[in-house]
């Protein structure tokens, strides 16, 4: 199984990014797949998710109404498109599949794989 997570750089407050999570070596379409970012000397968060089966979609309040997150069965891709960027959105991202329940989407050790993880930066 790996994930590939891609997209992060520097940008500016009020702009955009859009993340990418590749996937190979597991059935995609079978997996939910997972946002979390992790900001130094804080714990990993969970930023949003979607759904393998339906692909029904979940957020954080945090970045409700700002972020969007779809996927592409055919490519194994998930994206996350993150507009309105703010300095506290600042963070390493990780992408993550698994088939937690809805209960526990926002525990990290509900997910079973990762990826490497990518840098955002927001700042002016």
């Amino acid at each position: 199984v790996q994930l590939q997570a891609s997209g992060g750089g520097l940008v500016q407050p009020g702009g955009s990014l859009r993340l990418s999570c590749a996937a190979s070596g597991f059935t995609f379409n079978r997996y939910a797949i997972g946002w979390f970012r992790q900001a130094p000397g804080k714990e990993r968060e969970w930023v949003s998710c979607i759904a393998g089966s339906d692909g029904s979609t979940y957020y954080a309040d945090s970045v409700k109404g700002r972020f969007t997150i779809s996927r592409d069965n055919a490519k194994n891709t998930v994206y996350l498109q993150m507009n309105s960027l703010k300095p506290e959105d600042t963070a390493v991202y990780y992408c993550a599949a698994g088939s937690p329940i809805l209960s526990a989407i926002r525990d990290p050790h509900m997910w079973g794989y990762w990826g490497q993880g990518t840098q955002v930066t927001v700042s002016s």
